[in-house]
């Protein structure tokens, strides 16, 4: 098939990662998000963007509402949808409970019991494919790899399934952030899941490579300084090459931005490019970011400006097109919750790019 097919989005947030989706050829069917502000946020970006209206609606309620029995609403939604193509769903469960930084609490944490609710919420509604993505902690964490290996299992009951630890910058990112990725297909498709290819279309597929660059280290940090691109580094992976890319200085979010109740005397201090604090990092501009998780008092500042940074340009960080503009009216706080908890563009761009080539080798006739 041509088209990617439809798509039924979970634990949406703002929409990042459904907009990757979105723009290589998916239609978004059906979006669940919880928490208000964050849903106001995907509509209010979408009707800017044109973007239409899902199917069957917002769905604002907690994901286990959805989980009621096999004859629920969304087994009907997901059936009917079936009958003109190829159901995905895409989701992200909450990650602090699987998150160094974050309470760690795995499994028994309050939303690390949502990945539960999301699986479940796989295995009974049957989609033809699924996205499972989430913090490395899961991945790399041994208290919590016995939870994901766990649900994995429950999963590969019905679905031949595929997992990648990918790094943003990898896919062109200008930012040092692991996800893991857990990619499923119905087995009645009967496909070969060994033939996906995660590294196709990487940017920069070799990690140990792109560590081996000159990235500057430190420098004096001076507001308003010019330093020239270091030579021999790849600077569309760089914090300025996005910060011009998107015109963070017009961009409507570029005037959010927290400012400290004592001043900003302290951050003068702080060298460009010293990000070896737990709070008050600075970016180096000639640098890739640390992942944007702008929560747990984790500030990080502008590389030539004595402040930290703005909406714009953490949203510029994430690679999100400039296009992508946050709603006047949200907090602060949960501007910067929802793009700290957004999938990057570009990664999230490879990743439906990934998939949708893998789906293409499924004839809808053998559906039927």
């Amino acid at each position: 098939m041509n088209n990617n097919g439809s798509i039924f989005s979970f634990f949406a947030g703002s929409g990042l990662l459904d907009l990757a989706f979105e723009t290589n050829g998916y239609n978004v069917a059906f979006v669940n998000e919880y928490f208000p502000p964050f849903m106001g946020a995907y509509q209010y970006v979408r009707d800017r963007l044109n973007i239409p209206l899902p199917r069957y609606g917002h769905w604002g309620c907690p994901i286990d509402d959805l989980l009621v029995d096999e004859c629920s609403t969304l087994v009907k939604f997901v059936e009917q949808e079936k009958t003109s193509g190829l159901v995905g769903f895409i989701g992200g469960p909450p990650c602090p409970d699987f998150s160094v930084a974050g309470k760690n609490k795995g499994r028994e944490g309050e939303r690390g019991r949502l990945s539960q609710s999301y699986v479940d919420l796989i295995c009974t509604t049957e989609p033809d494919w699924f996205l499972f993505e989430n913090v490395k902690g899961l991945w790399r964490t041994k208290k919590h790899r016995a939870f994901y290996d766990q649900l994995k299992l429950q999963l590969s009951e019905k679905y031949d399934i595929s997992d990648r630890l990918i790094n943003s910058v990898e896919a062109g990112c200008p930012q040092d952030r692991d996800r893991i990725l857990m990619f499923g297909v119905l087995k009645s498709h009967n496909t070969d899941i060994t033939q996906v290819d995660w590294d196709k279309g990487l940017s920069f597929p070799n990690r140990s490579a792109f560590d081996n660059y000159e990235w500057p280290s430190t420098d004096q940090f001076v507001e308003d300084s010019f330093m020239g691109c270091p030579p021999d580094i790849p600077k569309e992976l760089s914090v300025q090459y996005w910060f011009d890319t998107n015109d963070v200085a017009i961009h409507p979010n570029q005037i959010d931005c927290f400012v400290p109740r004592g001043g900003i005397g302290k951050f003068r201090s702080v060298l460009e490019g010293d990000v070896s604090r737990k709070s008050s990092k600075r970016l180096h501009r000639w640098r890739y970011s640390p992942t944007a998780a702008y929560g747990n008092n984790e500030v990080h500042l502008h590389p030539y400006k004595a402040r930290r940074l703005t909406v714009a340009e953490a949203l510029a960080i994430q690679s999100m097109p400039k296009e992508f503009v946050l709603p006047p009216d949200m907090t602060l706080t949960n501007k910067f919750k929802t793009i700290g908890n957004g999938v990057p563009f570009l990664l999230g761009s490879h990743v439906a790019g990934v998939i949708g080539n893998f789906l293409n080798t499924i004839s809808f006739s053998d559906m039927e």
